[in-house]
């Protein structure tokens, strides 16, 4: 099966709105085993939608729409697609209820244009929303697939996992197996080339590079009968990439970021972490607790961004950072073991740098980890802006954490 996206929305156009379900989409798909040639944005307009769809039904096998199912006038998905297949629009009775139910509810006024969303083409299968007013719809004829989902990714992404999953599923006779490989450390360029046979060699499983902020992905995907016959296809597979990379191999789980692998470590040695931040300003602690169960292992949070912070807060020398800086190695390392003293933790970090976007040291960062009696500090050098080195700081010195625990 071939399948094409088409997003609508004059304000994707405009860019007043990230484009996420396309992403979202398209990494779905590519774990069904889908294969994705198009992908396109259109505005609120029906004679370019009208045109695009007709370009979509005449190159893939099923398309899939986000947006334009709302109450409005501007939106046209439905009687646009409805219109291309020659099929008339009927009320049903099931999505109309669930409207009214659904605005009565929240205390919303009903008015006449809100009905238009219980409208379905002819014959075919409306998929009922439980996180919105607009139903999706399933459309099959003349050997084309046209699924429309509403635009919100709050309602698009739980529809995509309750209808399309199961449905594309059911199209085929063989399961698809993937597992996600997650590196930090080491670039895309590198790790590709350190298992290049694989990813030039390998038909079933076929091996993927994806790169993300300081990461490297590794998608796994296995055809098979059944999952216990594909994940027997991956086994061997992954014992090569780990046995090529698995100093940087931070999980195999397709759920897991770097930070609920390390609540898990800390966890699993019952031990409590600090943070002491100053460019990051508090990045690396709200992502700790983003997981659920970091108030067993984060002890406390310090954001000590100037200089009279870190000599108060931390103990940090004032002859280091008279003689070195705020932003050097042996700061850095001063701050990790102040804020183990300062809040009685076990794992101490730091991160103290210049995230720019102006000046020569712009990019220049040192994070350190202190454990037991040894302080490890790093120093990179980022070519990205402002955010992207905040961030890109967060994750590196989680990894390090990690790296460290799992040693110990």
């Amino acid at each position: 099966m071939t399948c094409e996206f088409i997003c609508v929305g004059t304000e994707l156009l405009l860019g007043n709105i990230l484009n996420t379900n396309a992403k979202y989409l398209s990494e779905k798909c590519a774990e069904l085993g889908i294969s994705v040639f198009y992908q396109t944005v259109v505005g609120d307009n029906p004679e370019r939608l009208e045109e695009t769809v007709h370009l979509a039904l005449s190159r893939s096998d099923c398309i899939i729409f986000s947006g334009g199912l709302g109450p409005t006038t501007d939106d046209l998905t439905k009687e646009t697609v409805a219109k291309a297949f020659g099929l008339k629009l009927v009320e049903d009775a099931r999505a109309k209820e669930e409207l009214l139910a659904r605005m009565n509810h929240y205390g919303r006024k009903i008015t006449k244009n809100n009905f238009k969303q219980a409208l379905i083409p002819e014959g075919q299968k409306a998929l009922y929303n439980h996180h919105g007013t607009a139903p999706g719809i399933l459309i099959e004829k003349d050997g084309k697939t046209a699924i429309l989902l509403p635009g919100p990714p709050g309602e698009l992404v739980p529809m995509f996992e309750e209808y399309c999953i199961p449905y594309f599923e059911s199209r085929s006779n063989q399961k698809i197996v993937s597992v996600m490989v997650k590196l930090i450390g080491i670039g895309e360029s590198e790790a590709a080339a350190r298992i290049e046979d694989l990813i030039l060699n390998s038909t079933n499983p076929t091996v993927a590079p994806y790169a993300k902020t300081t990461q490297v992905h590794l998608r796994v995907t296995a055809m098979a009968e059944n999952e216990e016959a594909g994940r027997a296809l991956i086994k061997p597979v992954l014992e090569q990439i780990q046995a090529k990379l698995g100093e940087y191999i931070y999980s195999m789980d397709e759920n897991d970021d770097i930070e609920d692998v390390v609540v898990r470590d800390l966890e699993e040695k019952h031990l409590y972490i600090s943070c002491a931040e100053s460019f990051t300003g508090g990045m690396v602690a709200s992502r700790l607790i983003n997981v659920p169960g970091a108030s067993n292992v984060l002890k406390e949070s310090l954001v000590t961004y100037c200089d009279e912070a870190k000599m108060n807060r931390l103990f940090v020398d004032p002859e280091t950072i008279k003689k070195h800086s705020a932003v050097s190695f042996e700061c850095a390392k001063e701050m990790a073991e102040g804020v183990i003293r300062a809040t009685g933790c076990d794992v101490g970090v730091a991160t103290t740098g210049y995230a720019g976007p102006d000046g020569e040291e712009a990019g220049h960062i040192f994070f350190a980890v202190s454990f037991k009696d040894k302080t490890v500090v790093k120093e990179m050098n980022l070519a990205f802006d402002r955010n992207l080195v905040r961030e890109a700081a967060v994750i590196r010195v989680l990894a390090l954490v990690h790296q460290i625990l799992k040693e110990t």
